[in-house]
């Protein structure tokens, strides 16, 4: 099962978009989780991640998160998929950070 973690800034703007994801991960049959934590518990909740997906608010700090947590791939959700809220390409950009 792959552990897909997202921050933000304070954690709460993306729980809506985890629960989108999280249905499309159940319409594909694929196997993960999907949770949204606050940026500043990184380097304790996306320790053991497959990847690590950044809220555009906080696209600045994806450096300095990626060295919290190295070998972990961080990227930054692009801020249109962001604002539509698109689950599915959320996930299937997730997967594309995990080579999956």
């Amino acid at each position: 099962m792959k552990k897909i973690v997202l921050l933000c800034a304070s954690g709460m703007s993306t729980s809506m978009l985890v629960k989108k994801m999280q249905e499309a991960a159940a319409a594909a049959s694929y196997d993960c989780s999907i949770d949204a934590f606050s940026a500043s518990e990184a380097a304790t909740k996306a320790a053991d991640a497959d990847c690590v997906l950044l809220g555009p608010q906080i696209r600045f700090q994806k450096n300095k998160i990626a060295e919290q947590i190295p070998g972990i791939p961080v990227d930054a959700i692009d801020m249109r998929m962001y604002g539509r809220m698109d689950g599915k390409g959320a996930l299937e950009f997730a997967r594309k950070l995990m080579n999956d």
